[in-house]
C-alpha cells in the first residue's frame, strides 16, 4: 500500500513508537496482520497521518465501516502525536484508550477515545467503535 504522503522507511513511525515506519506500522500497511488491538490501534493513527483510506477501511469491522473515507472532507489536518493511556485484549475482545492531538485550522484538539476492536476468524483483529471522552 503506498501512503498518500511519502514517509521514509527509515524515519520514526509516526505511531509514536521510536522503532523506524518500516520496522513499524509500515508493516501492518504492508499487509502483515497487527497482532494486538494496541498495534492495530497505532497502525490505524499512523494510517490517518498517512491519509491511508484503504487501509483504515480494511481495518475496520464491516458492520460499522463507513463506506468511503475522504481526507478532502477533514480539511488540513495535521496530526501532532499518539498517546496509548490503557490497552487490553481478552480473547477476541480488545479495548485501546487513546489521545490523538491534531491541528485544523489553526486550531489544536485533542481527541479522548476508547475504542473497542474484535479478533475475527481469519485471525486478524479489527477496529469496531468507540466512545469519546469528555473533555
Amino acid at each position: 500500500m503506498t501512503p498518500s504522503k511519502v514517509l521514509s522507511a527509515a524515519l520514526p513511525c509516526p505511531c509514536g513508537n521510536k522503532l523506524a515506519y518500516a520496522d513499524c506500522c509500515g508493516a501492518f500497511h504492508a499487509g502483515e496482520a497487527a497482532p494486538t488491538p494496541e498495534k492495530l490501534m497505532r497502525s490505524r493513527y499512523a494510517a490517518y497521518v498517512l491519509q491511508l483510506a484503504p487501509y483504515l477501511l480494511q481495518t475496520w469491522a464491516e458492520a460499522t465501516q463507513p463506506a468511503t473515507l475522504d481526507f478532502a472532507e477533514d480539511g488540513a489536518v495535521k496530526w501532532l502525536g499518539l498517546e496509548i493511556k490503557h490497552a487490553q485484549a481478552q480473547g477476541d475482545d480488545g479495548l485501546v484508550e487513546f489521545v490523538a492531538r491534531y491541528k485544523s485550522g489553526g486550531r489544536a484538539t485533542r481527541m479522548h477515545e476508547t475504542s473497542r476492536f474484535k479478533r475475527e476468524p481469519d485471525g486478524r483483529w479489527y477496529y469496531v467503535d468507540g466512545d469519546m471522552h469528555e473533555k
